[in-house]
């Protein structure tokens, strides 16, 4: 059985709402944050020698980081979630799956770092909202065209855009002014495995 390495109000929710609509068999190992560091606890690194969160073990193999961990899922699971037949759409899957943290994420994490400066980091942090409104104007103009991110039906990629923008929102400018989005997190919220996912995880501040 899966054991999935959890830290609270983090990527790893996303590893939990997959699995459950995958309908794989897994356990919840959970971890709580540091009060005063909001980081992660040491016995992660127990697990990983990063220390970081999701962590998932599955017969004996470690697999380690969010877009890995949802890859070796989607092949676990011989292709449910993954790349959509037609090209265009799995082109825009790929896409997706990698632009959730490797363009979407950085900003909102140095703004969330600036902010916890006294003074001139939230100054500063104020020069990086533009970027982050670019990134969102792109989203809401992609979600206005289509029901999920790839196409007709949800995917894998949809599970990786589902922290940031939970984080966007809680942080980062995303509110009803891109009604695109908020319909899409609001469907993603309302899924039955999503709410399993969360009563398993336990609680969660992005949902």
């Amino acid at each position: 059985m899966i054991v999935v390495h959890h830290l609270e109000n983090s990527r790893s929710q996303r590893i939990l709402w997959m699995l459950e609509e995958l309908g794989l068999p897994y356990t919840v190992k959970r971890y709580e944050r540091n009060k005063e560091t909001m980081l992660a606890p040491p016995e992660l690194r127990q697990v990983h020698p990063l220390g970081k969160s999701p962590v998932i073990e599955d017969d004996g193999q470690v697999v380690a980081e969010t877009g890995a961990i949802v890859e070796y899922l989607v092949e676990k699971a011989d292709g449910r979630l993954g790349p959509p037949a037609h090209r265009e759409a799995a082109l825009r899957y790929r896409f997706w799956l990698h632009y959730a943290e490797g363009s979407l994420m950085p900003p909102l994490l140095v703004k969330l770092i600036l902010t916890r400066i006294p003074l001139l980091g939230r100054k500063i942090a104020g020069r990086i909202q533009p970027m982050i409104d670019r990134h969102l104007d792109y989203v809401e103009s992609e979600l206005a065209r289509r029901p999920w991110f790839a196409g007709d039906e949800m995917t894998a990629a949809d599970i990786m855009m589902s922290f940031p923008l939970e984080a966007a929102r809680s942080r980062g400018g995303l509110d009803d002014s891109r009604p695109a989005t908020i319909a899409w997190l609001n469907k993603v919220h309302a899924r039955p495995a999503y709410q399993a996912a969360l009563a398993k995880g336990g609680p969660y501040a992005y949902a």
